[in-house]
């Protein structure tokens, strides 16, 4: 059974990127891929139920709503408290990884990133 995947990025070029690296998992049926370009769209839509995912891929500087933000209102949430969420970001300060880790995230992935790499974190978090 498919996954899905939900990456959120205010950055067209970072979804367009994601996509196509992760191409391979969604021909193959490992994954079922949707993106957002908005965090607050994204955290309605969640919290409204009308919306789920198996990992959750989020960017921090956001202009609607900091990645940070949105995995910690999810992490408090009875539906995701338990669900993975990565962090897609240029921030790789130390501090950032700490709060990153005190909410909950499961794993940090700094901007620009490999195919590879995406892929690897992927298939870590969700056992395929």
């Amino acid at each position: 059974m498919s996954k899905k995947i939900i990456i959120v990025d205010d950055s067209k070029t970072i979804l367009a990127t994601a996509e196509m690296a992760l191409e391979s998992l969604v021909s193959d049926g490992s994954i079922v891929l949707k993106t957002y370009v908005n965090p607050a769209e994204l955290r309605d839509a969640l919290i409204g139920a009308t919306e789920d995912y198996d990992l959750l891929i989020s960017d921090i500087n956001m202009p609607q709503l900091n990645g940070l933000d949105l995995a910690a209102e999810l992490k408090q949430t009875a539906n995701f408290k338990s669900k993975p969420i990565l962090i897609l970001t240029t921030e790789s300060s130390a501090e950032m990884k700490m709060k990153g880790k005190e909410i909950g995230v499961t794993g940090w992935l700094v901007k620009p990133f490999s195919d590879e790499k995406l892929i690897k974190a992927i298939k870590m978090v969700l056992g395929i």
